[in-house]
């Protein structure tokens, strides 16, 4: 009886080793799991690997449907931008045009399916390289995106919004549909024609084409399911955000590639399953949200990230290796000769991932050592003027003797939303947010109510939540001065441009309205183009250098940003300043040294310091149970060479 106990509790080691052996990324899943958990005490709490899930699931989506199309030797990079048009799709057709709900969620769907068929058609009978024909598509779909919204976000129906919510209060609707798509990839892959043929054709398409296979044919297929899977994914991001954000999922086709890869496939071909798929994406979820906890810096996080993706690779690389030595099948019958190095080496890349994962825990942003933990997500860390603001919360933070957690991110309405219910699951005891979008922040921000965690707005307000303070400036306000102070300075005539930020966010439309209804008190001022330079100074740089040409004759410059300003002066070179007036906005030191030496002519100051400052002193008001104002005002002023030197 002892000998079979014994038997049978070998054999279930040796299968747990043999699964693991087996599959990389699910022993570099377990690693890291194991290593979050050992790293923060809020890792393995319930809510806190829902949160893993609902975070998981639209990158996994997005990763079903390019599995098909890897599988079968392609690539497929525009599954981000599909996403997004599906969803903006649904909720146009549904809001604007008064269809029923269910036509459009249909649409949408035959949005996602078009797209891949287009992309199919392009690669199987265009000829086109999938990388070619697909980044086209990435261009396309974003722009139509764009197009059909007018850069701004629409509201998404209630009834699809549920799709965001849970089951029961607790089990999320994301996770579930996520399982669902799981399990629909495997049938597709392993009991359908169209599997096999996927594989046939990644392993050999000339010798898939010579067995009867109808390759062309296949391929619309394949990039039609990706296409499909993309509409699904772009919906349930949507649902979660409460509206459908016309410049939501860029980059996650990225994601979803490096999830196929992490999972085991081959971008040769032939190679790839939907298990390993859904644990590709589970280990990036798992490291955000992990790197999140441990208070790791934004900038730190992309290092890590890359290194543990290329480590999970790395593995699974040396796994196949392994197998395919021959004898080794020889040597695990006579007792197991290379199960040796395979388990060590199994075990060099656990240690390395775990130093990596535990060595960036001490990069963490200004972690004090103290009980009171504060969260602060910002809309992007890639602008001086919120590199300002996050070093005034900082002072603020470490005056204050409390523990400030800043997460960037990076203009992700959907990024943001998982930093916030992060901070959530790990208990802060307040959290400030620096929105991408004020609606898409509600559902995140209401979670932190129910938690009775209070929520300062900082620069932008909250819709459909509850924050129990805004600081910010009056954007509309500063976008009528800067129009006043443009035209002013042109004496009430003149041909003017004006430089957009990113389209939809709130930042953008609310200076470009100020702006835009400012500029109306002066008829002799005529606005004779309008684009969008992305908050960006090399964009700034290459948009003024292509307006210049289609028109020669402009007096003046507005830009809803000083980066853009900036690149704008550059391209107008020696005009800037003397035949060419720039105004631009947020008063960064680039900004006001441009004022100084007279290349701009004024900036719209915000003094983001003071933001950050006066926001971390709300949430230490807020958190020890003082009343603090519901509004808060930086004021913001017009800085020229006249003034310059007081806010330098």
């Amino acid at each position: 009886m002892a000998t079979e106990t014994l038997k049978s509790n070998a054999g279930g080691a040796t299968g747990l080793r043999r699964v693991l052996l087996d599959n990389g990324a699910l022993s570099a899943l377990v690693v890291l799991l194991v290593a979050m958990s050992l790293l923060s005490g809020d890792f393995l709490t319930t809510q806190n690997l829902l949160n893993v899930g609902v975070q998981a699931a639209v990158t996994a989506i997005l990763a079903f449907g390019v599995t098909f199309v890897i599988v079968s030797a392609g690539i497929d990079l525009s599954v981000g931008s599909v996403a997004a048009l599906s969803a903006t799709v649904l909720a146009w057709t549904a809001t604007s045009q008064g269809l029923p709900v269910w036509l459009a969620i249909v649409l949408a769907v035959g949005t996602g399916i078009a797209c891949g068929f287009v992309n199919g058609l392009l690669v199987s009978y265009g000829k086109l390289p999938p990388f070619i024909a697909t980044l086209a598509m990435l261009s396309v779909a974003r722009g139509l995106s764009l197009v059909i919204s007018q850069g701004s976000p629409i509201p998404f129906p209630d009834s699809v919004s549920n799709l965001g919510d849970t089951i029961g209060g607790w089990l999320p609707v994301p996770v579930i549909v996520m399982i669902v798509m799981g399990l629909v990839t495997a049938v597709i892959l392993a009991r359908t024609y169209i599997g096999r043929s996927m594989y046939a054709i990644g392993g050999n398409e000339e010798a898939a084409r010579l067995s009867g296979l109808r390759v062309k044919r296949q391929k619309l297929v394949i990039y039609g399911l990706s296409g499909l899977f993309a509409a699904v994914a772009g919906i349930v991001l949507a649902s979660r955000l409460v509206s459908a954000q016309p410049q939501a999922a860029q980059g996650y086709e990225l994601d979803a590639i490096a999830a196929v890869v992490i999972g085991g496939a081959s971008l040769a071909g032939g190679v790839g399953k939907a298990s390993g798929t859904l644990i590709g994406a589970l280990i990036l979820a798992v490291l955000r949200n992990g790197l999140n906890l441990l208070s790791v810096s934004a900038f730190w996080q992309q290092v890590v990230i890359g290194v543990v993706i290329a480590l999970a690779v790395l593995l699974d690389t040396l796994r196949r290796k392994a197998g395919a030595t021959p004898g080794a099948s020889t040597g695990a019958a006579a007792g197991g000769g290379k199960k040796g190095p395979q388990l060590l080496k199994i075990g060099i890349a656990a240690v390395l991932v775990a130093a990596v994962v535990g060595a960036m825990s001490f990069f963490n942003n200004g972690s004090s050592g103290t009980t009171t933990k504060i969260g602060m997500s910002l809309s992007t860390l890639n602008n001086p003027f919120f590199v300002q603001m996050k070093e005034g919360a900082q002072a603020e933070a470490k005056k204050a003797g409390v523990d400030l957690t800043v997460t960037d991110a990076q203009n992700d309405a959907s990024q943001q939303t998982n930093q916030l219910q992060n901070f959530t699951g790990e208990g802060m005891k307040s959290i400030i947010v620096n929105p991408v979008d004020s609606d898409a922040v509600g559902p995140a921000v209401r979670g932190a109510n129910k938690s009775d965690i209070p929520v300062i707005a900082a620069d932008r307000g909250v819709n459909k939540a509850k924050a129990a303070t805004l600081v910010a400036s009056d954007n509309i306000a500063g976008g009528k001065l800067a129009a006043k102070t443009l035209a002013e300075k042109l004496g009430g005539k003149g041909r003017i441009v004006t430089l957009q930020g990113v389209a939809g966010t709130s930042a953008s439309r609310e200076r470009g309205k100020g702006f835009a209804d400012g500029i109306k008190e002066y008829p002799g001022i005529k606005v004779v183009a309008s684009q969008p330079a992305d908050f960006d100074r090399t964009k700034g740089l290459d948009v003024m250098t292509n307006l210049m040409q289609s028109n020669p004759g402009i007096d003046g410059v507005f830009a809803e940003n000083d980066e853009m300003a900036l690149g704008a002066a550059k391209a107008l070179g020696g005009k800037a300043g003397k035949s060419v007036s720039v105004v631009g906005f947020d008063g960064t030191p680039d900004g006001l040294k441009a004022v100084e030496s007279g290349s701009l002519y004024a900036s719209v100051a915000q003094q983001p310091k003071e933001l950050g400052r006066i926001a971390v002193r709300n949430a230490v008001k807020a958190l020890r149970g003082k009343d603090v104002d519901t509004m808060v005002k930086v004021p913001v002023k017009v800085v020229t060479k006249k003034n310059v030197a007081d806010f330098s």
